[in-house]
């Protein structure tokens, strides 16, 4: 299967930093890898309505949520890239990880099944020279990850506040060259051995 990433920008600023940290790590992707870039603020969905309990569920056709079912659906690797807002991932993205949760009962998609052994990853501006600091955001991702079944290959956390401050991220900037060739273990949660 041909590698194909999903870049799910959940930013409130167009090319902010945690878009353009995610964009030097895409760079040394391979020309044979597909790459997809869909902006969440592009891509408006409403408040996520949980009806686990219902029997409604259908698997939307058309419009903004088809399209991220979609885009998830095809994709080997899931790149989640949101900048740290109040120490977890932006309200857009955490608004499209909880359409996950509508995926996984809709029947005939086998969402969950489908992206199990893919792999998951997140890219983060944060301004704090803590990194600790984004551990909420790690754990969140992590454990999605680990909940689907799928193999989690890390955050990559750079540093910034005002627009391209990223860029002056030396350390950031160097594990962004390697970030994506790294192997991702499968994920687990932190009480499984």
């Amino acid at each position: 299967m041909t590698r194909r990433f999903l870049f799910v920008l959940g930013s409130a600023r167009a090319e902010g930093n945690s878009e353009l940290l995610a964009r030097r790590a895409a760079e040394q992707l391979p020309p044979d890898v597909e790459q997809e870039w869909l902006d969440l603020t592009d891509l408006p969905v409403p408040d996520f309505e949980d009806l686990r309990h219902d029997s409604d569920h259908v698997r939307p056709t058309e419009g903004n949520v088809a399209r991220l079912l979609d885009a998830t659906l095809a994709a080997t690797d899931i790149v989640i890239v949101s900048p740290l807002y109040w120490y977890s991932v932006s309200a857009q993205t955490k608004r499209y990880l909880d359409y996950w949760s509508g995926w996984l009962r809709t029947p005939g998609l086998d969402f969950k099944a489908t992206l199990a052994g893919r792999t998951l990853w997140g890219v983060t501006a944060l301004a704090h020279t803590q990194e600790v600091v984004a551990d909420p955001l790690v754990g969140t991702l992590h454990n999605s990850a680990a909940y689907m079944g799928m193999r989690f290959g890390g955050v990559l956390l750079g540093n910034g506040s005002k627009p391209g401050d990223v860029l002056t991220d030396d350390t950031a900037l160097t594990r962004a060259k390697t970030f994506f060739a790294q192997e991702a273990p499968l994920a687990r949660f932190l009480y499984e051995d």
